[in-house]
């Protein structure tokens, strides 16, 4: 699984001129669901993206201390297969991405997962299979990759506080 993560000021997203869903600040996480992804990737970008210090502590006045969950911001999910397109020649070819009949209930049950670790309410997802208009002000600009196949690969990750 790989997850594009941005830092946002807001963000939203568009089906058909109607808004979906939006957030404040937060982070807007553009998801590719592999093939051969499992519940464990599903669990390790989850951890990760809610996880990750991106925002600063304004009691300390410490950049990169805060995670999503801890500043109590919001979180807007947008599947996107085109996360696993690779050029052959000039044309993009998706054939390593889920198949959408499977991707769809994988990707509802990431969102899921993601509410059920967070808060609720704070969780946002886009239309998946729509074509959507997604809005956002970034924040930095801060944008990070993830892809949980590195987890799997046993690569050598930076630990701390216990978080892989």
């Amino acid at each position: 699984m790989r997850a594009v993560v941005q830092r946002v000021l807001s963000a939203s997203v568009e089906v058909e001129g109607r808004v979906v869903s939006e957030i404040g600040p937060g982070l807007l996480v553009l998801v590719g669901v592999h093939e051969s992804d499992t519940d464990a990737d599903a669990d390790y970008i989850c951890r990760k993206v809610l996880n990750m210090r991106l925002f600063s502590n304004s009691k300390t006045g410490k950049a990169w201390d805060l995670s999503v969950k801890q500043s109590n911001f919001g979180v807007l999910l947008v599947s996107q297969f085109t996360l696993y397109g690779m050029l052959k020649g000039n044309k993009p070819d998706f054939h390593v991405a889920m198949p959408p009949q499977k991707a769809k209930p994988f990707y509802e049950s990431l969102v899921e997962k993601f509410r059920k670790s967070y808060t609720s309410d704070a969780v946002k997802d886009g239309v998946f299979g729509a074509m959507m208009k997604v809005n956002l002000v970034n924040d930095g600009p801060v944008t990070m990759q993830l892809d949980s196949s590195v987890s799997r690969s046993g690569s050598s990750e930076v630990v701390e506080d216990g978080e892989q």
